[in-house]
């Protein structure tokens, strides 16, 4: 029969009510809060092994790795701490590092392009206005989210990793490009840029901003001005070299 502590003995779950009066020589005080944190991390792991949600919880875990230490700031292994779950748990919905990274990115686009969405807002009021406010998602995302922000543009993750980062990234840039659509079909004919070459130059000009002054983490830049106004002021200059009438 295994002898317990003595503390263990009297432990409960409320605080060592009954401390033991004589302890044996050489076994000091039982750190009770310590014992209490051990047998919590035990049960994560153990519900980390079973719950049906290992991959959302290790992709959450990732995001916050992220958010404290940048993209190449932790390993496989420390996702899997945070989470919870023993080193070998991720490679169950993971090949390595780099596609849980993946998975972070993706579902990063895939919000990124609801905020676009919403910015655009099927072209209304009008064309010009939704145009300015696909420029201004672009910088409230990558103030809003500085974690899925470095994922899907610092990690250094080939854009072609896989299909479904692909397809997100993809979904993501249709949103500016289907608005560049929309605003070049304003011009007239004879005098209207190629809209690929025009949404790939405002998507340069938004994401140096946000890079730059826009970020959500420590890394953003003072600026004398918004930068939703260095933008606003860009896009004027932008669009009117272009041809685009200014608004009254």
């Amino acid at each position: 029969m295994t002898t317990l502590h003595p503390a263990v003995e009297n432990w409960h779950p409320q605080g060592n009510r009954h401390p033991p009066q004589n302890r044996p020589a050489g076994r000091g005080p039982l750190d009770v809060n310590s014992l209490n944190m051990s047998w919590k991390r035990r049960d994560r792991e153990a519900r980390g092994y079973h719950h049906g949600n290992l991959r959302e919880a290790l992709i959450q875990a990732a995001r916050e790795l992220i958010a404290e230490k940048g993209p190449a700031g932790f390993t496989f292994a420390d996702a899997a701490r945070s989470a919870g779950v023993s080193a070998a748990a991720p490679y169950r919905h993971f090949r390595d590092r780099e596609a849980l990274l993946a998975d972070v990115a993706r579902e990063g686009f895939q919000r990124f392009e609801a905020m676009l969405s919403t910015g655009w807002a099927a072209g209304k009021p009008d064309a010009l206005t939704a145009f300015n406010n696909v420029g201004k998602a672009y910088l409230a995302f990558a103030r809003a989210e500085p974690a899925y922000y470095a994922a899907m543009f610092e990690s250094g993750l080939p854009p072609d990793l896989n299909a479904d980062l692909r397809a997100a990234a993809d979904r993501a840039f249709g949103v500016l490009r289907s608005a560049a659509d929309a605003l070049v079909a304003l011009l007239p004919n004879g005098q209207r840029p190629p809209a690929l070459m025009m949404s790939l130059h405002v998507w340069a000009m938004a994401h140096g901003i946000a890079s730059l002054f826009g970020r959500g983490d420590a890394g953003r830049r003072s600026l004398p001005m918004t930068a939703e106004e260095l933008l606003e002021s860009q896009m004027l200059i932008y669009l009117q070299g272009l041809g685009f009438p200014q608004k009254a």
